[in-house]
């Protein structure tokens, strides 16, 4: 498979949950990894964990729904590092977040909400892809929600999906694919402060009956990033244990 070492990757969202577990996959891979995280402390704490583990990475204090700090965020990985090669865009309001209708939820909640949830990847798109060579790639992360029609949260995945495949198309002549993984429910704080038994009960209806791990989903973000996934883009791979088998 292809060999990352030196490759410069920006990870979103990278302060806990399945962000973190993609910042430290990728470290571990030789990737130089830029933690962008709204969070200072948890942002600052992964970045110093991969260093300390003898990996490279800086943090970069990142509110993925303003243009200007995702601008400031693709200049810093510029400044440390020389290039971007690959975007991970996981930032999401998950856990904790309100479980409302589009009838009850506050305006400035859900306006909040699409900021980040939909529209945060094509704020970092636009900051980093300045900085991108050809054959670079990004990857948005999306969720099976997009699929059960279970309020905002899906339909901000929803859109996430037809923003990656938009977003494959304007940027195929720049040589940088797009692609999106659609995680099933993942073993992490933020799934049980927001799901809770509900996760487990899921479980017992799929294939594959466990929970997913942030390996599980670094596995398959490896791979769309990799050389080995050249010609593939526009695509919303879901990693899921058969959760929805779409076809």
């Amino acid at each position: 498979m292809t060999d990352f070492t030196g490759k410069v990757v920006v990870v979103t969202g990278a302060g806990g949950g399945i962000g973190e577990g993609y910042a430290k996959r990728f470290a571990n891979e030789g990737m130089k990894v830029v933690v962008a995280e709204i969070n200072e402390e948890q942002g600052q704490r992964v970045a110093d964990e991969i260093k300390q583990a003898g990996g490279e990475a800086i943090f970069c204090k990142t509110d993925v729904s303003d243009e200007q700090s995702c601008i400031d965020c693709g200049n810093a990985a510029q400044e440390a590092f020389g290039k971007i090669d690959y975007l991970v865009n996981n930032a999401a309001i998950f856990g904790n977040m309100k479980i409302e209708g589009y009838m009850n939820v506050d305006i400035d909640y859900l306006n909040k909400f699409m900021a980040v949830n939909a529209h945060g990847c094509v704020l970092m798109t636009r900051g980093c892809a300045p900085h991108m060579p050809k054959g670079s790639a990004i990857v948005n992360q999306s969720s099976t929600a997009a699929w059960m029609h279970t309020g905002f949260y899906g339909v901000a995945k929803l859109t996430v999906n037809g923003i990656t495949t938009s977003m494959a198309n304007e940027l195929g002549w720049r040589k940088i694919r797009v692609n999106a993984i659609a995680p099933g429910p993942t073993e992490t704080a933020a799934l049980r402060n927001t799901a809770g038994d509900y996760a487990d009960e899921l479980v017992k209806s799929m294939p594959i009956k466990r929970l997913g791990t942030p390996d599980d989903m670094a596995n398959a973000a490896l791979f769309l990033l990799s050389d080995e996934a050249s010609w593939i883009t526009g695509v919303v791979l879901n990693v899921d244990g058969g959760q929805f088998m779409r076809v």
